[in-house]
């Protein structure tokens, strides 16, 4: 076996793992904002409100991109789980505190299926992932 094949051998189950830790903590963090978030965005979604649709698509996009962010950040297994976490817990913070500056949104979304009030809340959102995963940078 050539030493390339052998280092995919040895490190493709890792990065999977790696990748499926950090997907959990996504699934866990689109779950908790949408439970904790005044806007139900779930029930609208399949109520057919396309504006709630957008709304947590940004929500889901965010979380992912500070947990890539975090993977980046973090060699082992235990640090991908202790700097996820700790993103997912600060993240979920600044998306409340975005929906409490921005008040008013989440109803219009929620209400009225308006979709300017959801591209602003979604880019809000996506704004605050960047500069969490910035910060994560160093």
């Amino acid at each position: 076996m050539t030493p390339e094949v052998s280092a995919f051998v040895a490190g493709f189950p890792i990065a999977l793992l790696h990748a499926l830790i950090a997907l959990g903590l996504v699934v866990l963090g689109a779950a908790a904002h949408a439970v904790l978030s005044s806007g139900r965005e779930i029930s609208q979604i399949r109520d057919g409100n396309p504006a709630s649709a957008v709304a947590f698509a940004g929500v889901i996009f965010g979380l992912a991109l500070s947990q890539a962010r975090s993977l980046s950040a973090a060699p082992s297994l235990m640090e991908i789980a202790l700097w996820g976490g700790a993103v997912l817990a600060v993240q979920l913070l600044l998306f409340w505190l975005v929906e409490l500056l921005l008040a008013g949104l989440s109803q219009r979304i929620r209400d009225e299926a308006d979709m300017s009030a959801a591209v602003l809340l979604s880019g809000a959102k996506l704004a605050t992932a960047l500069i969490l995963a910035a910060a994560i940078s160093g």
